[in-house]
């Protein structure tokens, strides 16, 4: 079809271009043409991509879930209690505590709470307060001078003088140590702190959100956590509730997760067919969202054809029990068989890249508390 014209003269003699003058300006004209396409097929990509964008936020809006909020997916009356509690808290500075098993997805709404903020130009700064040592929790909050310990070889800010302007995420706080518990109540209150090795108050505008998977109220009971921090923490808790309370989530998270590493590692998988959608169902995932995801990842890695499958993954031997037997087991028993598969997978190995923690979605001293809890070793298993 014709996308235009133009016409060229020869203004000097007026008289007709040479053969060798015509061949040229035909495939001139030829390169203006392909020019010309490839700028329409641009616009049109463009113009289906805000489409679909703009489809995608209306969706989203559909569901509940706005933005900045968007990876917190849901439609269960538990997840859009968690999202309405973003909302009214997001535009204040009030200390938030988000209360949930490991893997629900604490740290996206510590996140959303910020993106929702007058501090969402300024920096997230997330600490998992578990991953350190005792005595290197103090030197990652409030930093350190040089020379103040051993290794300490340059000066080193910490998180709390990092996260000027913006907010400090502390996730599992109920692992901190009584001393540190102290410390982080004096901060709280004065908002100053002190670089180890150095006596010069440093001040800090931050926001703070802390998470954890622990009963707050029973460590303090126990003596494992104080009181004052408890009440100073407990201004606005949020609960997340695990996976297995919101199961008509499952199918929405999955399909996202499906989409998410179908295009990641270049797979051209169409589908996750509804059979395979019922085995997530039915499973109780006691790793939660993280498990979840995981899983999923490791489905699209494993299938090449047209549907994804689950065939030979740990999750079919655990969801089909219901619907084969019609015996009603204890999630325990479940969770014991499930971790126990993982363990013997792994020949016994809990941490690491291909520990049996990672395998699972879990934190290493995750697993290892789930372990104890259940009687898991590897003398009492039978697998």
């Amino acid at each position: 079809s014709s996308r235009g014209y133009f016409v060229i003269g020869n203004h000097y003699t007026g008289e007709p271009f040479p053969d060798h003058t015509l061949s040229f300006m035909k495939m001139f004209a030829s390169q203006i043409e392909v020019g010309l396409s490839n700028l329409s097929a641009y616009e049109e990509v463009k113009r289906l991509k805000e489409r679909f964008e703009d489809e995608a936020i209306l969706l989203r809006r559909e569901m509940g879930i706005d933005l900045p909020i968007e990876q917190i997916i849901g439609q269960s009356e538990g997840i859009k209690k968690v999202v309405e509690q973003i909302r009214q808290v997001a535009s204040t500075d009030s200390l938030v505590m988000i209360l949930g098993e490991t893997g629900v997805g604490k740290e996206l709404v510590a996140k959303a709470i910020h993106n929702l903020s007058r501090r969402k130009e300024g920096p997230f700064i997330p600490v998992n307060v578990s991953t350190f040592p005792p005595e290197l929790v103090a030197g990652e909050l409030f930093g350190h001078e040089k020379g103040a310990f051993t290794g300490a070889h340059e000066k080193k800010k910490g998180r709390f003088e990092l996260a000027d302007g913006g907010t400090i995420f502390l996730d599992e706080i109920g692992d901190l140590s009584l001393d540190m518990q102290v410390k982080l109540l004096r901060v709280l209150q004065e908002r100053t702190f002190e670089r180890l090795g150095s006596s010069k108050p440093i001040h800090s505008d931050f926001r703070v959100i802390v998470a954890t998977n622990k009963n707050i109220r029973q460590e303090v009971e126990k003596g494992n956590f104080r009181q004052d921090l408890y009440y100073r923490l407990n201004v606005f808790p949020i609960h997340v509730p695990p996976l297995r309370e919101r199961r008509q989530d499952i199918a929405l998270l999955a399909r996202e997760f499906f989409s998410m590493f179908n295009k990641k590692l270049d797979k051209k998988i169409k589908r996750i067919p509804m059979e395979e959608i019922n085995k997530l169902m039915s499973y109780h995932w006691p790793g939660n969202v993280r498990e979840l995801k995981h899983f999923i990842e490791r489905a699209v890695i494993l299938s090449n054809g047209y549907d994804i499958s689950f065939s030979g993954l740990e999750i079919e031997t655990a969801a089909r029990i219901s619907s084969e037997t019609g015996k009603i087991v204890l999630l325990a028993d479940m969770e014991r068989e499930h971790i126990e598969k993982a363990l013997k997978s792994t020949f016994w190995k809990i941490s690491g890249p291909f520990g049996a923690a990672s395998l699972l979605g879990l934190p290493p001293s995750t697993l290892r508390h789930r372990m104890k809890l259940l009687g898991i070793s590897k003398k009492s298993s039978s697998l």
